[in-house]
């Protein structure tokens, strides 16, 4: 899943990205809100985290600015200010929920996956883990398992299996993956997309009778149960 960070402060926000990429999600950051309107307009983010105090915004109005602007996933807003007034003004302004300073990584984290589940429509909102088929995706132990034999992954197949079980059935472009698991340096011309799929298929579907990753020509990949 891909997060936009926007965050000034250089040191918190290479922090943030460090950690987040680590439990295999794909960061961008941005500095400024302004700067986070044009990332947002241009790129397909799953969730934004929001810090309330920008240079040339305040987080209230960059949250308020691209919910005006079609943006519909979850903004998780960071700020020190805990009253409950400044809350209020931020969910009123469109975010989702707020993590008041100093909080822990788990906790941001914690959140994280809390906000992506409500986001995804083919699961419940309480899941921590991810079905398909006679496949599942453990999201807190970050494991895999299928016809209960546990399937060893690196972070970033872990990052592409999680993508494709949050949309089965859905053919998957290869922009759209690369958007989603890797960062906005991705070279699109590169065949690494093609080296991971075919990793992945020999993981989750050469030891198995029935194969779950299928191509789609012209157009990418799919998780379904029939080719």
């Amino acid at each position: 899943m891909r997060i936009l960070v926007v965050e000034d402060q250089v040191k918190m926000a290479h922090f943030l990205k460090k950690g987040l990429n680590e439990v295999g999600y794909a960061v961008d950051i941005a500095e400024s809100g302004i700067v986070a309107e044009s990332y947002i307009g241009q790129s397909d983010y799953d969730l934004v985290i929001l810090d309330v105090m920008l240079p040339d915004q305040s987080g209230i109005e960059t949250a308020r600015h691209v919910r005006r602007d079609g943006f519909s996933g979850p903004i998780l807003m960071l700020t020190a200010l805990s009253t409950t007034k400044d809350k209020v003004q931020g969910l009123d302004a469109g975010a989702d929920d707020y993590l008041t300073k100093p909080y822990s990584f788990d906790e941001l984290h914690a959140r994280v996956r809390a906000l992506l589940r409500r986001q995804s429509s083919s699961q419940p909102a309480s899941a921590n883990l991810l079905k398909y088929s006679d496949l599942e995706l453990d999201l807190i132990q970050r494991k895999a398992r299928r016809e209960d034999k546990e399937i060893n992954l690196t972070s970033k197949e872990f990052a592409l299996l999680e993508y494709f079980m949050r949309n089965p059935e859905r053919p998957l472009g290869r922009v759209s993956i690369a958007e989603h698991v890797w960062d906005i340096h991705f070279d699109s011309e590169s065949n690494v997309i093609d080296v991971y799929i075919n990793l992945l298929r020999k993981k989750i579907d050469a030891p198995f009778n029935k194969r779950l990753l299928h191509t789609v020509v012209g157009t990418g990949y799919v998780l379904k149960e029939n080719s």
